[in-house]
């Protein structure tokens, strides 16, 4: 999809309140039939899950019967929905926010306070930080870190036609920020709060604002500093070293 195209969705999809509504009560099972909402529970104890709209019509013909009740909203008026994980093959972190359109690649790690919008692709093993933002479109390779506060523009406002574009095995510093249509080379490393206005070519290091290439990635002493941990992309418990027999 591009802009157009995300943009036309968001104002055409029917805007929800999600809601998890807590009620005590005299009421019973047929209270809630043929309802737009969900319903869970018994006795004098029930749940209710859904767009609040349908819910709250019901609460206020029900009054009477209610005695108790306690609303919980996640989001007012919102046009896309979260991403379904249960599906995904990744470890993604409480506090992360994934909209429904991304795409997320098997053995990613997402944590908490990321936000990937519509339309952005992450791909196999790559880890996004703290609070980095992907916006819509934005595409990222394979064994990537996208450092934490770092931010991905989208395509959506201001309108690109072109998304933000990451090669695979980037590291992009924390609190970096690339820019809408800017494609960033295989293994290059963007530096901590550079701002990068331009494409970056295959393993250089560039910083700074706007970002500059100051050095190839092989002229980087500690390695240690830009290394991918496999480690933290596997969705078990590490495999047991064996013992070595003493001779």
């Amino acid at each position: 999809m591009d802009y157009k195209q995300i943009a036309a969705l968001i104002a055409g999809s029917r805007k929800t309140t999600p809601a998890h509504v807590h009620i005590r009560g005299r009421l019973a099972p047929e209270d809630f039939a043929g309802r737009d909402f969900k319903a869970f529970g018994e006795g004098r104890y029930w749940v209710l899950i859904g767009d609040y709209a349908p819910i709250e019509d019901w609460m206020k013909k029900h009054r009477r019967r209610i005695e108790l009740e306690h609303v919980e909203i996640a989001a007012r008026n919102s046009a896309l929905p979260i991403l379904d994980l249960r599906k995904l093959k990744a470890r993604i972190e409480p506090g992360a926010i994934i909209r429904s359109g991304a795409k997320i690649g098997e053995g990613c790690v997402i944590m908490m306070g990321a936000v990937i919008n519509i339309g952005a692709v992450v791909g196999r093993e790559t880890m996004i930080d703290m609070n980095a933002v992907l916006g819509a479109r934005a595409v990222v390779g394979r064994k990537c870190h996208i450092g934490a506060g770092a931010v991905l523009a989208g395509v959506l406002e201001p309108p690109s036609l072109k998304p933000v574009t990451i090669g695979d095995r980037v590291l992009v510093g924390a609190n970096a920020v690339v820019l809408e249509g800017v494609r960033v080379g295989r293994g290059s490393v963007v530096a901590a709060g550079a701002i990068v206005t331009r494409n970056v070519p295959s393993g250089v290091v560039v910083a700074g604002v706007p970002a500059r290439v100051v050095k190839r990635v092989e002229g980087i002493a500690e390695k240690d500093k830009i290394a991918i941990l496999d480690s933290l992309r596997t969705l078990g418990p590490a495999p047991a070293r064996r013992k070595r027999k003493r001779a």
